[in-house]
């Protein structure tokens, strides 16, 4: 059973590791102790907000994520953990300033599940790092989905009781509209050129010979590495202006040089007797990345090509990879690549997430499917760009009954008498079909700029992966919240303007239905307050 709106019923399994204290109270506002006096407002945002996103599915999803070790500290419960991920996107504030929000606003500390104003920080900002590590892809998806699950189920009850028709909706094959749309989220590294990358990979280098050779001072004489000829020959190129093809590879070449003697340095210390331990885990990963960004710069610079397979273009962050988008702005972004379903009411969906390109024409049966699986009927319509026109997925469409938009392959019909008003409509099908795909778009303008997706901050791939999951579960939250606003503002012209008042008016200024008020004032009096 999953419980959203208000405080769980149902108490969680038994399997949480021996140090974790789990706490599903939602507190009253009411009760919230305020030591300066006051109570808080129920019209506050982060009020409403506590009451829509699904707890009890947050924890059993935190619950698999622990380790039963029983050691160390308990661990913080679930609710301030995602609550603070959440806090973070919605602000779109660093770690530290995130902790700095929560420990000065009230309202941030009720969202998390507290029941008094804590003036101390809650927890160290480093945490951040551990709550986005305790989540995995399928937590995110269950929760999203929940969101989503019960957002529609609201809509939906509201819109069978404002139906006249009694028809049944279980013989439904088709019903909604299902766009598609895949976009890239970049990372935070510099641009990779590749005079760049060996340069940066040299200097590291260098700092490893620098530890390695340590336990032999005074002992052996440390190697050469020529680290101020090696500086001197890339910033001879790199600060130059419009620099020739032939230069940049005579630079690379030297570099590339340069690599190969630290690289049989290290390997010298190493069967010397020195040890890999005098470097620190960050250090040792980086050693690794050099070695295979050696590899791919050396094939390339010897084949006299621009690409390598699995290219490496950041050594801090080795799992990024070029994505050729071909935008205006940037025709190659760095990043992950997510294919996003948009479905109804405006929700999305996260269903593919890679780190290599591919190509997202191949997502659109799976999504099709999936979607028939979410809500048991498939597509009236699919949504797409031109990239996902292809011949299969015209077939897979058009054994299913679906409408797919875009141009259909071949000339153009001619027209005449006949056909005249057939191809006027199919035309003006075609360009509507573009006009209804513009909403997802809309969402990734939306989580880029108004959140944290233009940038992904985080540096390992798993972190990473949380920050794009929560900008999305963010974007449905945000517009759950708005559809409850909403039908909020609604109602209450509806109770303040009767229907004397109303008489003579327009057709669309008529009250809500009598059963539409009742349910408005259970539902928003159960979300909004908490009871």
């Amino acid at each position: 059973m999953t419980e959203v709106h208000g405080n769980p019923t149902v108490e969680p399994h038994n399997l949480a590791p021996a140090m974790y204290r789990s706490d599903l109270h939602q507190p009253e506002f009411e009760d919230f102790y305020l030591p300066f006096g006051g109570q808080l407002c129920a019209e506050n945002r982060w009020v409403k907000l506590a009451g829509l996103v699904p707890w009890l599915e947050v924890e059993r999803c935190y619950r698999r994520g622990l380790s039963g070790s029983g050691m160390g500290a308990p661990a913080k419960v679930a609710r301030i953990a995602f609550g603070a991920l959440i806090i973070k996107e919605r602000l779109g504030v660093t770690d530290e300033e995130t902790v700095e929000q929560i420990s000065e606003n009230p309202y941030l500390q009720y969202f998390l599940g507290l029941r008094e104003y804590r003036q101390k920080a809650l927890f160290d900002p480093s945490m951040m790092v551990h709550f986005r590590s305790r989540f995995r892809q399928q937590d995110f998806s269950a929760i999203n989905e929940t969101i989503i699950e019960c957002a529609l189920s609201q809509a939906s009850e509201a819109e069978e009781k404002d139906s006249d028709s009694d028809d049944s909706a279980d013989g439904v094959t088709h019903e909604g509209k299902l766009l598609l749309d895949a976009t890239c989220t970049p990372a935070d590294i510099t641009y990779p050129t590749d005079l760049k990358l060996l340069n940066d990979g040299r200097e590291k280098l260098e700092a490893v010979i620098d530890k390695l050779h340590a336990p032999f001072v005074g002992k052996h004489k440390k190697p050469r590495s020529y680290r101020q000829k090696a500086r001197k020959a890339y910033l001879a190129t790199a600060k130059k202006k419009n620099v020739g093809a032939k230069k940049i590879r005579v630079a690379i070449g030297k570099q590339l040089r340069f690599i190969r003697r630290d690289l049989g340095h290290i390997d010298s210390l190493l069967e010397r007797g020195s040890s890999l331990s005098f470097l620190t885990e960050y250090e040792r990963r980086c050693l690794e990345v050099i070695r295979t960004l050696y590899t791919q710069q050396l094939e390339m610079y010897e084949q006299h090509a621009h690409r390598v397979d699995n290219r490496i273009v950041s050594i801090s962050q080795p799992h990024v990879r070029p994505i050729v988008r071909g935008k205006a702005a940037s025709k190659t972004e760095f990043g992950a690549k997510l294919s996003i379903s948009h479905v109804h009411k405006g929700y999305v969906l996260l269903d593919k997430l890679s780190w290599d390109a591919y190509n997202e024409s191949g997502d659109l049966i799976g999504q099709v499917e999936t979607y028939k699986k979410r809500f048991g009927y498939y597509p009236v319509s699919v949504h797409v760009d031109k990239i996902y026109r292809t011949r299969d997925n015209r077939r897979y469409c058009k054994e299913k009954g679906i409408r797919l938009s875009g141009k259909p392959l071949g000339r153009p019909r001619k027209p005449t008498g006949q056909n005249k008003a057939e191809l006027k409509a199919a035309r003006q099908q075609i360009r509507q079909d573009e006009l209804e795909r513009i909403p997802i778009e809309g969402k990734f303008g939306n989580a880029k700029r108004k959140g944290t997706l233009d940038r992904i901050m985080a540096k390992l791939p798993h972190t990473s992966v949380s920050v794009i999951n929560i900008g999305l579960i963010v974007l449905n939250l945000d517009k759950w919240l708005r559809d409850l606003l909403f039908w909020l503002k609604h109602l209450c012209l509806e109770l303040l303007i009767t229907p004397v008042e109303l008489a003579g008016k327009p057709h669309g200024c008529h009250p809500l239905p009598e059963w539409t008020t009742l349910v408005l004032k259970r539902r928003i009096h159960h979300i909004l307050i908490g009871t």
